[in-house]
């Protein structure tokens, strides 16, 4: 991604990683296994007794290219299998049907995990949204990649309904007749 604007700090652009990977590594990630190199990254950012666990997708997302597919075991914090696609039709395919709209910043006390409600229930019925958008991501099938998109987030924001507030609402409410699905990039930002 190059931006074409400064990303505003707390609003789902994994702007603490990117801060802690420029202390890091400066200017550039070093070569390297990549899964080491974002695992590193991720305990740096997230050292034992952090009340707050930055996700290693915020990591891995910056060190690894193309997209990614990350399968989580239960309870852990970092994924037991990461699945890459570089393959340049598959991006160009993504890049050509995803827009980022700029929300504000989260408040400084925000808390995602504030009433969650996960459950077996919920986390199957995003296991299978992100199955599925997986699946449209690779058959380059705009339509499917859309609904199982924007079931993924109504996944989410069933499990963690902190993600979204009115301004958020509103403002999807806004693209509703001219995308295809929506996700709100990081926890509410």
């Amino acid at each position: 991604i190059e931006p074409l604007i400064e990303f505003n700090d707390r609003s789902g652009m994994s702007s603490s990683t990117r801060m802690k990977a420029i202390d890091l590594w400066k200017n550039d990630i070093p070569q390297g296994d990549p899964e080491k190199l974002a695992h590193t990254l991720f305990c740096v950012e997230n050292p034992p007794g952090s009340k707050y666990i930055s996700g290693s997708q915020d990591s891995i997302g910056i060190v690894f290219p193309g997209v990614n597919r990350l399968d989580y075991a239960k309870g852990a914090y970092w994924p037991s299998k990461i699945e890459s696609i570089t393959d340049d039709d598959i991006l160009s395919f993504i890049e050509n049907h995803l827009w980022f709209i700029n929300l504000s910043p989260r408040d400084g006390d925000f808390e995602v995990l504030a009433e969650t409600k996960v459950d077996e229930a919920g986390a199957a019925r995003l296991a299978i949204a992100a199955e599925k958008t997986w699946e449209a991501i690779i058959n380059k099938d705009a339509k499917a990649f859309g609904a199982y998109f924007r079931e993924s987030f109504h996944a989410q924001v069933a499990m963690f309904p902190k993600m979204v507030n009115q301004q958020i609402l509103k403002i999807i409410d806004g693209f509703k007749n001219s995308s295809i699905g929506w996700k709100i990039s990081g926890a509410g930002g």
